[in-house]
């Protein structure tokens, strides 16, 4: 009942109401407690929504067709949404659905929630959420969603001789229809995606593969059927950015289609998609099948099958099956478990007879007790060298990985302030399987990771490392590291503000050796919000190198600045810059929300060149101009 302290500062669509208050509704339409849609807002109305998988990851990328209306009063703010049963799919004839909401408290950092309020759960868990009842009788009409749009690009390209002016314009359509209430259908024809949100810029200095992730629409509908194991982001079978990106440049996808929901107990997923051909990928079908049979309450047993190399006329497949048994109420405690296991294979025609055969197979298994006071894993899994989906990410092939992680976190009460304590414990080893031995560890601990009641956090880690080079390692262009073996230590301090406040900093500092020299890499990021139209971000990572082979500097700067008129109407801009390309580049994007489901995009990109001077003397690179607009009809 205080209404002056209510934290509203942001309003723009599909916002991460983290330094807000707001509040959370989770609807598990199947009931199947491992799977849901999650809606949000804030005392401003922003609309957000996301999709909940496999109990507990939130992919944020998702959009619905719904609204919400709020409204401030003299006793704080209320919240009314209306969810329309077209915009979800369900059993029919389900009586119940799976339910949950909570409301967060920003300025005491509180959390009230519906069901299950204990520390031992996350609000996402979905095996934990309450039940509602009364659906027995709801249909979504006819179940037919027609989505024509048209879009339309200038580009203007420098970075030959002479400006080259190009526009391209095309119509489209993406249409969606439930055969069934819990079975949908998604098509799209001569898709666009130049509304999409330019990929965060990173610099590599490692020997390995970064990992982009997916935010294109179509291939985020009911993605989660699809998801494999759970080996985060260093081993997909499938990664749905392999389809219509290539050399980091775009491929048009000329036809695609999608099968996703429920068979009874049987989680379904078919994705079909054409893309044309371009001077760096050839015109290809590409296929991926997904089945997940739920066990119990918390479990699954599936099987995953891809068709197609996007890069290569070549025949390419992978397949393989995984299993998750999981449960919240681990020996009566109320704890959470679960186990994890899969198996895949690839099977790629080779370029020629003198390439190898065999050794294409993953495995691996996983254990994770993720609580409150006690937060334990480990993993152990093999990819073999030949190990390679076409259709999917691999990070490290050739590689064998073990790692165990164990985090003790008590409250204790009256010490400094303090709401929690993490006394944590991170190793992490790989093989090199070709070659027989280790090729890296690393151990990292934090005698000092403490949360305060204010919100404040402060970290100081001991983080000893081993590396060892199979061929030299151009970590930076001119710096080249040859074979061997380095042992390292590196130490992180880290200070981070309160995000309830209006500014909000955070600073962190890795310094130490730096495999035969050292190496002091500084990240800070400043964010203010000027509640509750504008929010500005800055985030700049900088690494200083000194080795014996040379010295670099490694350094990625991005800023963000959103006006948000209303919560249908955002300007989103970015601004970053990255000594990788040498690069500095400008995206900004206006999405007009004219009523949900009818969207208006303009998007300009703008790049300039660094000279090879450096400094601040830049040239203009390219300059390219999208629009797109949409309507939605339904049936």
């Amino acid at each position: 009942l205080d209404p002056s302290g209510i934290r509203a500062t942001r309003m723009g669509r599909d916002s991460d109401f983290v330094d807000d208050d707001h509040v959370d509704i989770i609807l598990d339409t199947f009931h199947d407690r491992r799977n849901a849609y999650y809606f949000s807002t804030s005392p401003n109305g922003a609309l957000a929504d996301a999709l909940v998988i496999e109990n507990g990851t939130l992919n944020r990328d998702w959009d619905a067709i719904w609204l919400v209306r709020t409204r401030r009063n003299r006793d704080g703010w209320s919240a009314e949404f209306a969810i329309p049963f077209k915009s979800l799919t369900f059993q029919t004839g389900g009586a119940s659905w799976g339910f949950n909401f909570s409301r967060t408290i920003k300025r005491k950092i509180e959390e009230d929630r519906w069901a299950s309020p204990r520390l031992d759960v996350n609000f996402l868990q979905v095996s934990e959420a309450g039940e509602i009842s009364g659906f027995s009788e709801i249909t979504q009409g006819r179940g037919l969603e027609l989505r024509p749009f048209a879009g339309g690009r200038w580009i203007r390209d420098e970075a030959g001789a002479f400006s080259n002016n190009t526009f391209v314009g095309k119509p489209g359509i993406d249409a969606a229809y439930n055969i069934t209430p819990s079975l949908k259908w998604n098509a799209t024809v001569n898709t666009d995606f130049g509304e999409t949100e330019v990929d965060t810029r990173q610099v590599n200095l490692t020997r390995f593969p970064l990992f982009f992730p997916e935010k294109r629409q179509f291939f985020l509908e009911n993605s989660g059927v699809f998801n494999f194991a759970n080996n985060g982001n260093e081993l997909l079978p499938f990664f749905s950015r392999r389809i219509g990106l290539a050399a980091g440049q775009e491929v048009p996808i000329r036809f695609g289609a999608k099968l996703t929901g429920k068979i009874g107990g049987l989680d379904v997923g078919l994705l079909d998609a054409r893309t044309g051909e371009t001077g760096f990928a050839p015109a290809r079908n590409l296929l991926v099948a997904r089945v997940k049979q739920t066990l119990f309450r918390q479990s699954y047993i599936g099987a995953l099958f891809t068709d197609g190399d996007p890069s290569s006329k070549r025949s390419a497949r992978a397949f393989g099956g995984d299993v998750r048994l999981g449960t919240s109420g681990f020996l009566g405690t109320g704890q959470n478990i679960s186990l994890t296991a899969f198996a895949l294979k690839s099977a790629n025609e080779r370029a020629s007879a003198k390439s190898p055969s065999g050794d294409d197979k993953s495995l691996g298994v996983g254990v994770s007790f993720p609580n409150d006071e006690w937060d334990i894993n480990a993993d152990w899994r093999r990819v073999e060298r030949n190990f390679r989906p076409a259709q999917g990410f691999v990070q490290r092939p050739d590689s064998q990985l073990l790692r165990f992680n164990l985090s003790f976190n008590p409250r204790p009460k009256n010490f400094l302030a303090v709401r929690q304590m993490f006394h944590e414990f991170f190793f992490t080893h790989y093989r090199r399987l070709s070659a027989g031995g280790t090729e890296n560890w690393k151990l990292q601990t934090a005698p000092i990771n403490w949360r305060f009641e204010t919100g404040d956090h402060v970290e100081f880690n001991w983080q000893p490392t081993f590396e060892r080079l199979f061929e030299t390692f151009e970590i930076a262009p001119g710096v080249k590291l040859p074979p061997g073996d380095y042992k390292f230590t590196r130490w992180r301090a880290e200070a981070f503000s309160a995000s309830k406040r209006a500014l909000e900093a955070r600073l962190t500092w890795w310094f130490g050796n730096y495999y035969s020299g050292t190496a002091n890499e500084v990240r800070v990021v400043l964010n203010y919000k000027f509640q509750p139209h504008l929010q500005v971000s800055l985030d700049a990572n900088q690494t200083f190198a000194r080795l014996p082979q040379g010295n670099f500097v490694a350094r990625v700067i991005g800023l963000r600045v959103n006006y948000s008129f209303t919560p249908f109407i955002t300007v989103f801009n970015l601004i970053q810059y990255d000594t990788a390309s040498h690069n500095l580049g400008w995206q900004s994007r206006l999405r007009w929300i004219t009523r949900p489901g009818n969207d208006i995009f303009l998007v300009l990109n703008q790049g300039w060149q660094q000279d090879e001077h450096g400094g601040l003397h830049f040239s203009p690179a390219d300059t390219k101009l999208a629009a797109k607009a949409q309507y939605t009809l339904r049936f």
